[in-house]
C-alpha cells in the first residue's frame, strides 16, 4: 500500500485540468449569470463559482488553470498590466 506522501509526489505529477463549467445560482445576496466550474489534479478537485457569461467564465478558469500548471512546474509569468 502507497504512503500518503508517496500519493502526494505522485499528485503533484499530474496536471491541473479543467473538469466543468455549468450554469448555477447565484449565491446569496448576488444577481446575474453564475457558472460552477471543477478543477482537477489526479483525485484533489477545486469547486468554484464565477460570474460572467458561459464564454467569459471559461476564459477565466482556463487562465487559472494554467496559472496553477505554471505554479506546479515552478515557472512564472509576469503579471499582467492593468
Amino acid at each position: 500500500m502507497a504512503k500518503a506522501a508517496d500519493r502526494t509526489e505522485i499528485t503533484v505529477e499530474l496536471p491541473f485540468k479543467l473538469e466543468s463549467i455549468a450554469k448555477a445560482a447565484a449565491p446569496g445576496g448576488a444577481e446575474g449569470m453564475w457558472h460552477r466550474y471543477i478543477i482537477s489534479q489526479g483525485t484533489n478537485t477545486i469547486e468554484g463559482v464565477r460570474a460572467g457569461t458561459h464564454a467569459e467564465v471559461t476564459t477565466l478558469v482556463h487562465d487559472m488553470v494554467e496559472r496553477l500548471n505554471e505554479r506546479r512546474e515552478g515557472k512564472h509569468r509576469p503579471k499582467a498590466k492593468r
